[in-house]
């Protein structure tokens, strides 16, 4: 079988755990930050964990 390749833009954006589920940011925090509220801004930090509903094309795309 020919291995399958790490899709570059999903590795730039996408963190696997520990025990294989798949980390990422949150969005709507780059730009125009002067309008959204200061809680707002601050339930943007971190990271959370990706939608079940995509882990699946996430592990093809990121087999390492």
């Amino acid at each position: 079988m020919p291995k399958l390749k790490t899709h570059r833009g999903a590795a730039k954006r996408f963190k696997k755990t520990g025990t294989g589920k798949f980390m990422r940011s949150k969005a709507f925090k780059q730009h125009i930050l002067t309008s959204k509220t200061r809680s707002r801004k601050r339930s943007l930090k971190g990271t959370v964990v990706v939608a079940a509903a995509d882990q699946k094309s996430l592990r093809r795309m990121l087999p390492n």
